[in-house]
C-alpha cells in the first residue's frame, strides 16, 4: 500500500486525509485489512496515539471498522448500493441483464479510452500482467480462474481511468456480477470455443491500451460486450427452452 511519511505538524488530521484519499481512489478496498498499528505508525511516521486518534475519527465517520481479534478494516461501504429486494429483481429479469451489459459497454468503453490516454505505466503493466495470467489460465483449461481474472482485468482498466466516481460505481456493479446476480461468468468460460473468442477479445483490448490507442480500446470493449450480449441471449433462450421441456415432460407423466 502506498502510504507516505506524515510531516510532524500534520499528525492525526493528515493520517485521516491520507487514508480517506486511498479509500476514495480505490487503492484501499472495502473489506481490506489495514496493517497492524505498529507497522502502520512506522510507515506513516506518526506516533501510535496520533494513529489511534485518526483511526477513531475514521471509525466514527463509517470508513473504518474494527473486527474483534482481527484488526482494522475498510468498511464495506458499498453494501447499500442496491437494496436486497432490487438485487433479487435484477437476478430474474432479462431487461436488467441486457441493460447491465449496455451500461458496461458504455462505462468500460470510456474507462478503456481514458486508460489508454492517461493511465500510468504502472497501470498498464498491471493490465498486461492480468492478461498474461488469463492466457496461462486458458492454456491450463481452468474456466473458473479465467472468469476470476476476467473480472480483475476489467477492474484494472476501470482503475486505470483514475475517475474515482467510476471506480466506486463499477466496483459495486462488479460485486453484483461476482455474486452471479446478472450472470455467471464461469458459465461462459466452460465452452471451449467461447473461451478462445473471449481471450482474443481481451487480447485486442489489452493491445489497444498498451499502445495507447484510445479509439481502438473503446471499440475493442464495445465488440467484447456485444459478444457477451449475444452469448447471454443464447444462454437465456436455452434455459427457457429447457424449462419448457421439463414442464412438458412432467405434464405427460
Amino acid at each position: 500500500m502506498p502510504f507516505q511519511k506524515i510531516e510532524s505538524e500534520k499528525l492525526a488530521n493528515a493520517v485521516v486525509r491520507q487514508i480517506e484519499q486511498l479509500i476514495l481512489q480505490g487503492i484501499l478496498r472495502p473489506g481490506e485489512r489495514l496493517p497492524s498499528e505498529r507497522e502502520l505508525s512506522e510507515r506513516l511516521g506518526v506516533s501510535r496515539p496520533s494513529l489511534r486518534e485518526a483511526v477513531a475519527e475514521l471509525q466514527e465517520s463509517g470508513l473504518l471498522t474494527t473486527r474483534a481479534g482481527a484488526g482494522i478494516y475498510v468498511a464495506e461501504v458499498l453494501d447499500s448500493a442496491f437494496s436486497p429486494a432490487l438485487i433479487r429483481l435484477f437476478a430474474r429479469n432479462d431487461q436488467a441483464l441486457f441493460d447491465y451489459i449496455s451500461f458496461r459497454r458504455d462505462m468500460e468503453g470510456l474507462a478503456a479510452e481514458r486508460a489508454a490516454q492517461c493511465g500510468s505505466d504502472t497501470d498498464l503493466a498491471v493490465i498486461q500482467t492480468l492478461f498474461s495470467q488469463m492466457e496461462a489460465a486458458h492454456s491450463k483449461r481452468n474456466p473458473t480462474q479465467e472468469a476470476q481474472l476476467d473480472a480483475q482485468f476489467h477492474m484494472a482498466i476501470i482503475e486505470a481511468s483514475h475517475n474515482v466516481i467510476m471506480i466506486h460505481m463499477m466496483r459495486a456493479m462488479f460485486d453484483l456480477l461476482a455474486e452471479g446476480v446478472f450472470y455467471n461468468r464461469s458459465m461462459m468460460f466452460r465452452n471451449r470455443g467461447t473461451r478462445s473468442k473471449l481471450l482474443d477479445q481481451h487480447r485486442a483490448i489489452n493491445e489497444a491500451i498498451q499502445r495507447r490507442d484510445a479509439s481502438a480500446a473503446r471499440k475493442a470493449i464495445a465488440a467484447h460486450m456485444e459478444f457477451v450480449e449475444v452469448e447471454m441471449a443464447a444462454m437465456r433462450r436455452a434455459e427457457r427452452n429447457e424449462a419448457t421441456a421439463r414442464l412438458r415432460l412432467e405434464h405427460n407423466r
